[in-house]
C-alpha cells in the first residue's frame, strides 16, 4: 500500500458542527487517524515484530462516544496543559480565573478546553510524508485566559513515527502549555494493562505534588524512588509501593524533568517496550517534561473500539509539556507567551521492534 492521504465524515456535534477524520497511510504499515473534533488521533496503527499492524491508542467507534468521555481519551489539550492551582494565575500583575473542573483545580485548559474545539483543516500534504495541519482560533476570555491565541497543530507521518508540531501565536500576553493526551498500548488497544511495558525515562528528577497533583515546587531526585526510571523498568514493578506520591495519585500522574535540549533540538524523553508485540516506541521532544501518567482514572465506564472497556491501567499517557501550574512558581520554566513571539513545539513518537 502506497502513501496516502483520505478524509471522510465522522458524525455531526449536536451544535450542527460536522466533523471529518483524516487517515494518514505509508507504505511501511503505519496508519493515523486524526479527528477536527479536539485533534483527537482516534487509531495509530503500527507494526510488530512479525510486521503485523494493530491499533495501539485508546479510541472510539463514534463522535457521541468522544464527546461523553471524561479521560481526555486522544485530544489535544490546551489552552493549558496539566493542572493550575485554584484555577489562579496572575500575569502581569493582574488576576486571572480559570474554571474549576478538577476540584480544586483547572484541569486541561478548562471545562471548555481545545479537547473540544472542532479544528479546522489549515493545509492537507499527501505526498511521500502525509500530513496534515489543522488549527484553532481561542477568543480572548476563553476559559478566562487573556489574549486571542491562534493555534496550528501538524501531524507528520513519516516512515516509522507520527510527528506533532505546535505553533502559536497571541495579540495579547497570556499563558500557553499544549500536549497531546494520547494513551498508548503497544500490546494493542483493549488487549489489557499496561504493567509489563518497560519503561525508560532518562530523567534525574521529578516533581512531586499534593494531595490534590499541584506540584510543590520542589524537584525531587529519582533516586531510591518508584520514579527512577533512568533504567528500563516494568511500569507495573512499584506502581503499588507504600509511598506517598504514589498513593496520592493512584499510580504514576507526574512530570519527569528533562535536560535542556541543544539549539532546541529534539531529545529524548522516553522509550518504552512492550515485550509480547516486541513494539519499541521512543518519544522525542523539544519540551522540558514529560508527564507520565498510567490510566489511574481509566474505570471501564468507556466502551472503546471493538466494544471493549478501558479498565484502569489499560493505557499509559507520555505527555510532553511544560511543567504544571507553572505561573504559580516562578522558577519554573515561564509558560507566558507575549505579541510578536511564536510558541513552536516539536514531538515525535518515534516506533521500532526488538529482536526476540
Amino acid at each position: 500500500m502506497s502513501n496516502s492521504l483520505q478524509r471522510e465524515p465522522f458524525g455531526r456535534l449536536p451544535s450542527g458542527a460536522d466533523v471529518e477524520a483524516i487517515t494518514l497511510r505509508n507504505s511501511r504499515g503505519f496508519a493515523a487517524r486524526i479527528l477536527t473534533y479536539g485533534g483527537i488521533v482516534a487509531r495509530l496503527e503500527v507494526p510488530d515484530r512479525d510486521g503485523h499492524s494493530d491499533n495501539i491508542v485508546l479510541g472510539f467507534e463514534t463522535l457521541d462516544a468522544c464527546c461523553r468521555s471524561p479521560h481526555y481519551i486522544g485530544p489535544l489539550i490546551g489552552r493549558y496543559a496539566n493542572r493550575i492551582a485554584g484555577g489562579r494565575f496572575v500575569l502581569d500583575g493582574v488576576a486571572y480565573q480559570i474554571p474549576i473542573n478538577l476540584p480544586p483545580n483547572a484541569l486541561h485548559g478548562g471545562p471548555q478546553g481545545f479537547n473540544c474545539a472542532v479544528w479546522s483543516i489549515e493545509q492537507e500534504e499527501p505526498g511521500e510524508l502525509p500530513s496534515v495541519t489543522l488549527s484553532h482560533v481561542s477568543p480572548d476570555g476563553d476559559q478566562g485566559f487573556p489574549g486571542q491565541l491562534s493555534v496550528q497543530a501538524r501531524f507528520v507521518l513519516l516512515k516509522d513515527a507520527l510527528r506533532l508540531e505546535f505553533t502559536a501565536s497571541t495579540d495579547r500576553a497570556t499563558i500557553i502549555n499544549l500536549t497531546s493526551h494520547w494513551y498508548f498500548n503497544l500490546a494493542g488497544a483493549g488487549s489489557g494493562d499496561i504493567l509489563a511495558h518497560e519503561l525508560l525515562i532518562p530523567s534525574e528528577s521529578f516533581l512531586p505534588a499534593d494531595g490534590t497533583l499541584i506540584p510543590t515546587g520542589e524537584m525531587r531526585h529519582v533516586a531510591g524512588t518508584p520514579f527512577d526510571f533512568r533504567q528500563p523498568m516494568p511500569i507495573g514493578s512499584r506502581i503499588d509501593d507504600a509511598d506517598e506520591q504514589i498513593a496520592f495519585a493512584n499510580g504514576y500522574d507526574h512530570s519527569f524533568v528533562l535536560p535542556t535540549s541543544s539549539g532546541g533540538s529534539p531529545i529524548l524523553a522516553a522509550r518504552i517496550r512492550e515485550p509480547r508485540s516486541g513494539r519499541v516506541m521512543e518519544v522525542w521532544t523539544t519540551e522540558p517534561s514529560v508527564h507520565f501518567y498510567s490510566g489511574n482514572s481509566l474505570d471501564s465506564s468507556d466502551a472503546g473500539l471493538g466494544g471493549r472497556a478501558y479498565r484502569q491501567r489499560d493505557g499509559f499517557c507520555l505527555e510532553t509539556q511544560h511543567y504544571p501550574d507553572a505561573p504559580n512558581h516562578r522558577h519554573f520554566p515561564s509558560t507566558v507567551l507575549r505579541p510578536g513571539q511564536t510558541f513552536r513545539s516539536v514531538t515525535s513518537f518515534r516506533f521500532s521492534t526488538d529482536t526476540e
